[in-house]
């Protein structure tokens, strides 16, 4: 098309012209619109003609609020016109305002099509899946901890995992320090929750006892004033409880359970459960490094404004879930010592990716002709009605068909690749010296 130029890789130039009287129209409308907010000498309020204000202000002043009312409609014309897929907003420049009308200028990013040299026969190692007695033994020591409860001790001083509730102060040189006083604390002995040899001194002291510790602060101890001293810390020991685990044995089973009755039918059940997480977790990873080779294999060149929205939508998300968990951004980069732009910096190459990807499998859709059938586009309506509660039809309001389309071609392209995928054994790990010896 005559109104369209390229300018530069995956960006053009768009001409839009508008016609003198709609312009005209226009100025018109701006000069009526804001005549009444005008305050000009000689003239009562909303009464200055026209020609007037101009002459005040300069001839341009209605200019742009006029073109700023016609361009988002002739310029989403000329995008349709020329079957522009447009991933930036327009760089608007004014070219001419005569007698012939206005002459504006658009440049905008659109969108890449990338090259893929090969998504078929594309190689990755796949783990293996192995579920042993030790990973069994563990998910179930976890389910028995889970299902644990706390007893008081009344008969014994306190051990190592004991939960003990304490008083304590502390005194550096005879002298209480700030922040060396607390009461009611629980603390489990041997979680190394306070400073070297604080728990270990409490070991062996019983319910109703006061008595003193002394530790030495480490050298690099976050308050200067204590780092390295030694300090004697006056302790109450108000009460000991032990976590009693319940045994392994049918009684367990039933009670955690309640479809299961044996141990063995447990331990069964525990195996198929830590497969399958384990066979998502391999697929997933297969799938990445799938992923990644087609990545090298695709050529594409990415406009920035691509890569600044995606990085926008992943910060957008990003703070939706820290207000979800009751945080924010501003807690986020006081806590942890970003700001806005380390943090859009540290998205940079996941969105990278997440474009790079997209952009791979959109070729592959199109080589391979890759479209959904209308029943498994009402399939994908209906699982989301499900997963949301709420009524398909209501979905169907909400979601545009064409989005559903796409998800669904993207995931078939994803299992194309996989479908002719070359699957790898994973590599022997390397040997240990000691090995070697032997």
């Amino acid at each position: 098309m005559e109104n369209v130029k390229e300018i530069g890789a995956n960006q053009v130039e768009l001409t839009l012209k508008i016609e003198k009287s709609v312009f005209d129209d226009e100025v018109m409308k701006a000069y009526k619109k804001n005549v009444g907010k005008i305050n000009v000498p000689g003239f009562r309020r909303g009464k200055a003609p026209k020609a007037i204000i101009e002459k005040m202000y300069g001839q341009s002043f209605f200019y742009d609020q006029a073109i700023d009312s016609i361009l988002p409609e002739i310029y989403s014309k000329a995008v349709d016109e020329a079957e522009l897929n447009v991933v930036s907003r327009p760089e608007i420049d004014v070219v001419s305002i005569d007698d012939n009308g206005v002459v504006l200028t658009a440049k905008v990013y659109t969108k890449p099509v990338a090259v893929v040299s090969k998504y078929k026969g594309l190689e990755a190692e796949k783990e293996e899946v192995v579920v042993t007695d030790e990973d069994i033994d563990s998910e179930i020591m976890t389910d028995r901890k889970r299902n644990s409860r706390l007893l008081t001790v009344t008969d014994r001083p306190a051990e190592k995992d004991d939960k003990v509730n304490i008083d304590f102060e502390g005194f550096v040189d005879g002298v209480p320090f700030e922040g060396g006083k607390a009461e009611k604390q629980s603390l489990v002995l041997g979680s190394g929750s306070y400073i070297p040899g604080f728990e270990d001194q409490i070991i062996g002291h019983s319910a109703g006892e006061t008595f003193d510790i002394t530790v030495k602060f480490p050298e690099d101890y976050g308050a200067e004033h204590l780092a390295g001293r030694e300090a004697v810390f006056k302790i109450t020991l108000h009460e000991i409880k032990y976590e009693e685990i319940p045994e392994l044995n049918d009684d367990f089973v039933k009670e955690v359970s309640d479809t299961l009755d044996t141990v063995d039918a447990y331990k069964a059940d525990i195996k198929a459960k830590i497969t399958e997480r384990r066979q998502k977790a391999a697929d997933k990873a297969f799938e990445d490094k799938l992923i990644d080779a087609l990545i090298e294999n695709t050529r594409v060149e990415i406009p920035q404004p691509m890569i600044d929205a995606e990085i926008e939508s992943e910060v957008s998300d990003f703070d939706y879930r820290l207000r979800s968990q009751g945080g924010s951004l501003e807690m986020y980069y006081k806590y942890t010592g970003y700001n806005e732009n380390t943090l859009r910096e540290s998205f940079k190459p996941q969105a990278e990716r997440r474009i790079r990807t997209r952009l791979a499998l959109e070729a592959v859709i199109k080589a391979e002709g890759i479209a959904p059938t209308p029943e498994e586009i009402e399939e994908e309506y209906n699982k989301i009605a499900e997963s949301y509660k709420m009524e398909t039809e209501k979905v169907k309001s909400a979601i545009k068909e064409s989005d559903i389309s796409e998800d669904i071609n993207l995931r078939k392209a994803v299992e194309l690749i996989k479908e002719n995928a070359i699957t790898l054994a994973p590599k022997p790990k390397e040997e240990s010296k000691e090995d070697n010896k032997e």
